[in-house]
C-alpha cells in the first residue's frame, strides 16, 4: 500500500491546480448570521463575509452530489489499508481581501502531498496534506488554505475526563457517605463500632468482631506506614500517567487503606515506608485521600486556569458549529462513530476552531484587517469540556493564540493583520 500511495501522491501533486469544489450558494447574510451565532462572534458582518469563514463557502452540505476533491483518492486509499481515523492537524488560511455578500466564488485545489508512516498518539497514520484557492468572478484570488489530515489506524479510544471530570467516581451509599463526607471536610474517618469500639475499613454496615450494626467513626491521625505496594504501569488510566504507585497503608489506628503514594519516585517507596496524608483535588467535585512520604513537602496546589476568552464546549456547541461550517463529517456529530474510529467523544472541527481564534483576535484587535491565521492543532477540544483562548502580540508583529482544554494545548494559532491597523 505504502508503494501505490507514494505512486499516487506524486500522480496528483504533478497536476498542479485543478478545479475544485464548487461553491453552491453566492455568499449570503443567512449564512454568515448562522455561522456567527453560532460561535458567539459579535462582530458587524453586514456587508463583508468573516475571513475564517471562507471555506464554508464551497463545503457542500448534506446529502448534496460532492464534487470530487483532489484528495479523495489517497483518502479512500488509506481507508481500504485501515486507516480509518481521520483529524485535522492544520489549517493555514491566508486572505487576499475579504468577500462581500452576494459575490459569487469558485475554488481551486493542488495537491501537496503524503508523509507516513508516522508514529503518533492517535495512532499509526499518514499525513495528507493539500491546498485550495478561491476566486472572485473577475480571475482575482481572493483566498488561499493549506489543509493537512492525519489518517490514522485506530487503536481504542482511550477514555478521559468527560468535562474535565475525573472519570472514577466513588460509589457513595449508606455505608460510605459519612467517609465521604469527611474528605470534604479535610479528614480521615474510619468506622468504628458504636458497641465494642473495634475499628473498620472499608466501612460496612455490621461489625465483623460483634455483629453490632451500631456504628459511629473517630478521625484518624491521617499517619501510617506502607504494608504493600504495586507500581502502576499499564493500562492507562484517566487522570494519571505511570508509572505510579498504588500502596496499602496501614495507619497508625491499626486498619488499613489503598491510595496513591505521591511526591516522590516509585523506586523510592518500600515496605515499612513512613507516610502522611494528603488530600488530592481531581476535579471541581471530587478530592481524593493519598499519601506522601512523611518528610515530603506538600504537593504544589494545581496552577490556575488562565485568564482568556472561556468556550463551554456543551454537544450543543460542537454540534452547532459543526453544522453553520456545513462540516457533516460524523466525528463532530455521532458519539458513536466517533469513539469508533479511535476518538474519545464528538470533538470540535478545525472550522469553528479557526473562527473562534479570528473571534478572539479581532475581538481584541478592534479594526484590524486580517491578513492570515495560521492553525495548529494539538488536543482535541472533546464535547463536555472548556476552551480557553489566551494570547497576545508578538514581538515579530503577529498575534498569537492558544487554546487550551483539559487535556492540554489545543490550538496554537499565528495570527497576521494588514498594515496599517490601530
Amino acid at each position: 500500500m505504502h508503494d501505490e500511495l507514494t505512486a499516487l501522491a506524486e500522480r496528483l501533486a504533478a497536476l498542479g491546480d485543478r478545479p475544485g469544489v464548487p461553491c453552491p450558494d453566492p455568499v449570503n447574510a443567512a449564512m454568515i448570521r448562522n455561522w456567527t451565532q453560532a460561535l458567539g462572534d459579535t462582530g458587524d458582518w453586514s456587508e463583508l463575509a468573516p475571513p475564517a469563514m471562507i471555506q464554508v463557502w464551497s463545503m457542500p452540505g448534506l446529502g448534496a452530489a460532492r464534487a470530487g476533491s483532489i484528495a479523495d483518492e489517497p483518502l479512500r486509499l488509506l481507508d481500504g489499508a485501515g486507516f480509518t481515523g481521520v483529524v485535522a492537524t492544520n489549517c493555514d488560511q491566508t486572505y487576499d481581501r475579504y468577500v462581500r455578500v452576494g459575490e459569487a466564488l469558485r475554488s481551486t485545489m493542488r495537491f501537496g502531498g503524503v508523509t507516513g508512516p508516522k508514529k503518533t498518539a492517535m495512532g499509526e497514520g499518514y499525513f495528507v496534506t493539500w491546498f485550495q484557492s478561491w476566486w472572485d468572478e473577475d480571475g482575482a484570488r481572493v483566498a488561499e488554505m493549506l489543509f493537512r489530515v492525519l489518517k490514522f489506524r485506530p487503536r481504542g479510544a482511550p477514555r478521559r475526563p468527560s468535562g474535565g471530570r475525573y472519570p472514577l467516581r466513588p460509589a457513595i451509599g449508606p455505608d460510605t457517605r459519612f467517609f465521604w463526607d469527611g474528605v470534604d471536610a479535610g479528614e480521615l474517618r474510619v468506622q468504628k463500632c458504636a458497641d465494642c469500639a473495634a475499628l473498620r475499613h472499608p466501612p460496612g454496615p455490621m461489625c465483623p468482631e460483634c455483629h453490632s450494626v451500631e456504628r459511629d467513626h473517630v478521625v484518624a491521625a491521617g499517619r501510617g506506614t506502607v504494608h504493600s505496594y504495586v507500581v502502576h504501569h499499564h493500562p492507562p488510566v484517566p487522570g494519571r500517567t505511570p508509572p505510579y504507585v498504588v500502596a496499602v497503608v496501614e495507619l497508625d489506628e491499626g486498619v488499613r487503606i489503598v491510595g496513591n503514594v505521591n511526591g516522590c519516585d516509585p523506586a523510592d517507596v518500600h515496605v515499612g515506608m513512613p507516610v502522611r496524608l494528603v488530600f488530592e483535588r481531581m476535579d471541581d467535585d471530587l478530592v481524593l485521600p493519598q499519601w506522601t512520604p512523611l518528610d515530603a513537602p506538600d504537593p504544589e496546589p494545581p496552577a490556575p486556569r488562565p485568564e482568556g476568552l472561556d468556550i463551554a464546549l456543551t454537544p450543543t456547541f460542537v454540534i452547532a458549529t459543526a453544522l453553520a461550517t456545513r462540516d457533516h463529517t460524523p466525528v463532530h456529530h455521532d458519539p458513536a462513530l466517533a469513539r469508533a474510529q479511535g476518538s474519545q467523544d464528538i470533538f470540535l472541527n478545525i472550522l469553528t476552531t479557526i473562527g473562534l481564534v479570528q473571534r478572539y483576535a479581532l475581538e481584541r484587535e478592534p479594526g484590524a484587517e486580517l491578513a492570515s491565521i495560521a492553525v495548529r492543532l494539538g488536543a482535541p477540544a472533546y464535547a463536555g469540556d472548556t476552551l480557553t483562548l489566551t494570547g497576545g502580540p508578538a514581538a515579530d508583529g503577529t498575534y498569537t493564540v492558544r487554546g487550551l482544554v483539559s487535556l492540554g494545548d489545543h490550538v496554537t494559532a499565528t495570527v497576521r493583520f494588514k498594515e496599517p491597523h490601530p
